[in-house]
């Protein structure tokens, strides 16, 4: 995507029109807001200046010689480069089809000539606040990507039992969050990281092997097993 300045009211606008009195007219209403105001005068023109230096938004006529407005915006809402760069379009047409066909292309607004300097500000404040809200949305949208990325590897390194376990008191099977009835290893296995490995507690070993356990009672070594 094509970022927007960080400070729209200095924003970069490319002006497009085939009329030497509409493009100083839009460049004085442009730049008496602060804005950089780029005039071209054909749709040749606009793409090589959108590819030397993609502005923040383009206000681009429809009726050039050469290539149109409409093909323009067409060309640049197919480049991935460009496609999110707000394009408002300037006529002289006022009909209804006109309009319909000017967004169906991808622009975000349609000005009619004779410009008026006020209509013409509030569209760009307009256009150029919503691209600086969207960036900023995108902006919080990956810093909430990564937090929640972050937050997954913690929970993935810190993973444990916790709760109550229900085990039985005969055979010490533990009940599992399907209600099924497992030995303690497996289900330690599949609620935590923990590697299990397999010995004899020396209760068991008094209960399994007397003989074991009375030799090594003798010599001292009952619990070491």
């Amino acid at each position: 995507m094509t970022e927007p300045s960080e400070d729209f009211d200095q924003a970069n606008i490319l002006v497009v029109d085939d009329s030497r009195a509409n493009l100083r007219l839009l460049v004085d209403i442009l730049t008496q807001q602060g804005y950089k105001a780029r005039p071209v005068m054909d749709g040749y023109a606009a793409l090589k200046a959108v590819k030397a230096q993609p502005p923040d938004l383009i206000l681009l006529d429809i009726m050039m010689p050469g290539i149109k407005g409409y093909a323009v915006c067409e060309h640049l809402k197919n480049d991935d480069s460009y496609k999110n760069i707000p394009i408002i379009f300037l006529s002289a047409l006022h009909d209804s089809q006109d309009k319909v066909e000017a967004f169906a292309k991808g622009g975000v607004d349609y000005i009619t000539k004779p410009f008026q300097p006020d209509e013409v500000v509030a569209r760009v404040n307009t256009h150029l606040t919503i691209c600086h809200l969207q960036k900023d949305l995108q902006k919080r949208n990956k810093q909430l990507e990564e937090k929640n990325a972050m937050l997954e590897d913690a929970l993935a390194q810190v993973k444990k039992l916790s709760g109550l376990l229900p085990l039985c008191a005969n055979c010490s099977k533990v009940r599992n969050d399907d209600g099924y009835w497992q030995d303690v290893a497996s289900y330690i296995r599949h609620h935590s990281e923990a590697d299990i490995t397999h010995g004899i507690c020396p209760d068991c070993v008094k209960k399994l092997y007397p003989e074991i356990y009375q030799r090594l009672k003798e010599k001292g070594k009952e619990g070491v097993f």
